[in-house]
């Protein structure tokens, strides 16, 4: 198991997708919410992914296909 932080950006029109649960779901990755500020017309999320690497990087291109802008996090988000 591997773990992964990432900065999720969402356009206006995945606000309302359960993109996150999704995630979890289908990748068998599991999540951990670090920040995030979503309002109607904007969202972003710093997130901790934990799972398999193949599993992973399934996953983000699974979110990336679905229009989420996927980046590195930076800078100290959580302790293990």
């Amino acid at each position: 198991m591997v773990k992964r932080q990432v900065t999720l950006t969402f356009p206006q029109e995945l606000l309302r997708e359960p993109i996150i649960f999704t995630l979890g779901q289908q990748f068998k990755v599991s999540t951990n919410i670090y920040r995030a500020d979503i309002a109607e017309d904007r969202g972003w999320m710093v997130l901790e992914l934990e799972g398999e690497a193949e599993d992973i990087e399934q996953g983000i291109a699974w979110m990336t296909s679905k229009g989420v802008r996927v980046d590195a996090a930076i800078g100290d988000v959580g302790q293990d």
